[in-house]
């Protein structure tokens, strides 16, 4: 490879490309799986199809109790006229092997990773029909600790490439230098030539959308030795051209202003522009330091952070982009500014919609290494895979503006190996040949009063995760005061000592919560139960067979925002509304039996029949400096906040119906006994679709009673019609305990809620959605275009 005038650089801008030659590859497969053929549209997931076998799934209590196994795809299509023809997989969980023709064309084993085949040898030609078989092998159970999903749960592309062309990932954003009035912005080009003869390059050229962009007298210098005339690449070799500009006053990236530029890649060979790719970008700049802190475009930031799993929920994990975006969305209406992508490589969409929404994030790579933590996990693949793994990560997201941090592990099991610290020291090593403008992180922990033995390990950190070991920054920063922490997992019942933490010391950079969402695996992770059901935690012997997802997020997989949600977020952020909930009457409908990463049961209701005259507490979550609560417009009480009560008002109330109503300032809040059931109300997040069989619509369904108030208790049995230019693709629950599939037609409300997603077909038009059930059919129709 030669390579130009390559500068090491700082700090990194922000990358999404689109090429002009890939094609969308999800439609028209046919899928086999224990003798049964169907047709599918991608992205799928066969577990979520066929619902948890409670107790009895190969997968286990880690995997939800889903049966996993083996199953084929296949799609027939022409030859494309192109010199090379790729087929780019963005996930498929696991074990892959390719086939075209009949022939082998490749293989992956790690799940989460993306990877690219190249075809061409394979292809008949003159536009001849071509069969290529996706062979999906996820029958070694149990292989994961969550939720996996089975199957090609991400996108599949077509690309068509000239021999001549910009590589795959080969351009990239650098910015070495950013200040309010000026950036320094480099883009390293990498051009292959992947013919048996020489071609012909006329130019190159970078061109942007908006801004003041100038070309840097050395990119000129450059262009002008090399581009004067043209340029004689030879056979099978490759190229790197680096440009580089100024702009003045740069629009900087941030969560609050997530701005994006735009920059226009073109190669020219004889005379024509042979390949194309669009690139979105960010300009941001940040640091981390014990005295400082998080500093982000030269202000200090707390991070306030969420744990998330690649699941969407009711989907399972179906990587529909719109349920990508969904995700993210959600936890920035939830307040949190940093997404940690617990514990594996998340999608391309997911990061397009951090780049664009604006949210940080921590790139995750591994669960586990060298030592199992399952029979089947990525120990049996690490020494053969890690790199090619890391690579193709970094490769793809380096440039997202978002990822501020690579993250390579969490709770390794050989921690107390002193093997680790090269293990550790090998996968940063292999980061570092791909990208050298952020930190490495990783999670660490010790389930015993081991800690400061990991000091070595430590140190292979930029940047250190503690995982529910925050209780040691003060002694750990004495031993070591240029220490850089975070708290990457801690409980959800700890939220304001954390808070707390991060805001108190600057060498504590911020929390992150586990999690933010209710995920599918890990049966019973913060569930509550009452004395009588089985006890213990979801890891003991036999597990949790009851659950199939753990219930320990601030968001439920339906979206709804538990209270803890709007605690934390009034916590972290300083305009939030006044918020009150109630928390469930111990021996209301038992005992009440917490877990580890559980909270006390606690509901945006006031519907406690029989519980009349006795206590119940309500809570009330705000900064101002006073709060009073009314019950049935009669004072209850005065109480102060400040952050000796955690900012929290907390009144004992004496069970009476009617409506509570709390006064903080200028805000009011209520809650007020609903009645019973009278009708279900369907909510559309958006009036109109994109047809193409890609976009979702998210329907809440809600029981209401006649004043169209919520019946927090009603489980109501539900059945889904969808027709027109939309498809039923899921119909649930936030009850993690119901094994009805999440595919099903069929679903009973829980705590007066359920959720249904509908999927565009390829057509413009309506789709009319109709839920029946023993109170009045609900309907309400979604617009494609």
């Amino acid at each position: 490879m030669k390579r130009i005038f390559l500068f090491a650089m700082v700090l990194c801008g922000a990358l999404t490309a689109t090429a002009q030659n890939k094609q969308l590859f999800d439609d028209n497969w046919t899928f086999t799986r224990n003798g049964k053929t169907i047709n599918v549209n991608l992205p799928h997931d066969w577990d979520i199809y066929d619902g948890p076998n409670s107790g009895k799934g190969a997968t286990g209590t880690g995997g939800g109790w889903f049966e996993a196994g083996k199953g084929e795809y296949r799609k027939t299509f022409a030859t494309p006229n192109a010199e090379i023809v790729k087929l780019h997989f963005e996930g498929v969980y696991q074990k892959a092997e390719v086939y075209v023709n009949g022939q082998k064309a490749g293989q992956h084993a790690y799940g989460y990773t993306p990877f690219t085949t190249n075809i061409t040898p394979y292809l008949r030609k003159d536009k001849q029909k071509n069969e290529v078989v996706v062979k999906v092998n996820n029958s070694e159970q149990p292989n994961c600790r969550w939720y996996s999903g089975s199957g090609i749960y991400r996108h599949v592309w077509l690309e068509t490439l000239p021999a001549l062309h910009i590589a795959e990932n080969g351009v990239v954003v650098k910015t070495p230098k950013v200040s309010e009035k000026e950036a320094e912005v480099s883009i390293p080009v990498n051009v292959n030539n992947a013919s048996q003869s020489d071609r012909i390059i006329d130019a190159i050229e970078v061109t942007f959308n908006e801004g003041d962009f100038k070309m840097a007298p050395q990119t000129s210098h450059i262009l002008k030795q090399y581009f004067e005339h043209t340029y004689t690449m030879h056979k099978a070799s490759s190229l790197i051209v680096d440009f580089h500009f100024t702009i003045a006053n740069p629009h900087l990236w941030s969560p609050e202003d997530p701005h994006l530029y735009e920059a226009i890649v073109k190669l020219k060979s004889e005379g024509r522009v042979i390949d194309e790719q669009r690139v979105k970008f960010g300009i941001r700049s940040f640091s981390f330091d014990a005295e400082n802190g998080f500093v982000l475009n030269g202000k200090k930031v707390l991070i306030n952070g969420a744990c998330v799993h690649h699941d969407d929920g009711v989907l399972g994990a179906m990587a529909f982009d719109a349920a990508e975006i969904r995700k993210v969305k959600q936890m920035k209406k939830a307040g949190f500014n940093l997404i940690r992508t617990s514990h594996n490589p998340t999608t391309r969409a997911f990061l397009d919609a951090c780049d664009s929404i604006g949210m940080l994030v921590i790139d995750e790579a591994f669960d586990g290494w060298r030592t199992q933590k399952n029979p089947y996990d990525y120990s049996t693949l690490i020494d053969s895979c890690y790199q090619e793994d890391i690579h193709a990560l970094v490769e793809r997201d380096r440039n997202h503006p978002s990822v501020i941090c690579w993250s390579i592990g969490n709770e390794v099991i050989e921690r107390k190996d002193i093997r680790v610290v090269y293990t550790a020291r090998q996968l940063k090593k292999a980061i570092l040949e791909k990208d050298n403008t952020r930190p490495v992180t990783e999670a660490l922990c010790a389930w015993d009063r081991d800690w400061e033995i990991y000091d070595p390990h430590a140190e292979v950190l930029d940047v250190v995760g503690y995982n529910y070991m925050i209780f040691k920054h003060a002694s750990d920063h004495k031993r070591d005061p240029k220490r850089v922490i975070w708290q990457t997992e801690s409980y959800p019942r700890d939220a304001f000592r954390n808070w707390a933490i991060a805001n108190d010391y600057p060498y504590v950079v911020g929390d992150i919560v586990w999690t933010g969402l209710d995920y599918l695996g890990e049966s019973g992770i913060g569930r509550n139960y009452y004395k009588g059901e089985r006890e213990g935690e979801s890891w003991i012997e036999g597990g949790q067979p009851e659950w199939h997802g753990a219930p320990c997020g601030d968001v439920d997989i339906t979206g709804w925002r538990k209270p803890i949600s709007h605690y934390r977020e009034m916590l972290w952020n300083s305009e939030t509304p006044l918020y009150m909930a109630v928390r469930e009457p111990n021996g209301y409908l038992g005992e009440i039996k917490t877990t580890m990463w559980s909270v006390w049961p606690t509901w945006e209701s006031w519907n406690w029949e029989g519980w009349e005259g006795k206590p119940v507490e309500v809570e009330v979550y705000t900064k101002q400096p006073v709060v009073k609560l009314y019950l049935n417009d009669k004072l209850i009480g005065t109480k102060n906040v400040d952050r000796s009560t955690e900012f929290k008002a907390v009144f004992q109330v004496p069970y009476e119906a009617g409506t509570l109503r709390a006064e903080a300032g200028n805000e009011r809040v209520t809650l007020s006994t609903a009645g019973k059931p009278a009708s279900l109300r369907l909510t559309a997040d958006k009036k109109i679709m994109k047809a193409g069989g890609q976009d979702l619509t998210y329907v809440t369904v809600e029981v209401v009673d006649k004043q169209g108030r919520i019946c927090p208790n009603a489980d109501i049995p539900c059945e889904a019609f969808v027709s027109g230019q939309g498809t039923l693709l899921s119909f649930a629950s936030a009850d993690l305990k119901d094994t009805e599939p999440y595919t099903s037609s069929q679903v009973k409300t829980w705590k007066g809620r359920a959720t249904l997603v509908v999927r565009s077909t390829q057509k413009k038009g309506t789709a009319q959605v109709r839920i029946k059930s023993n109170l009045p059919t609900a309907s309400l129709t979604i617009k494609t275009k």
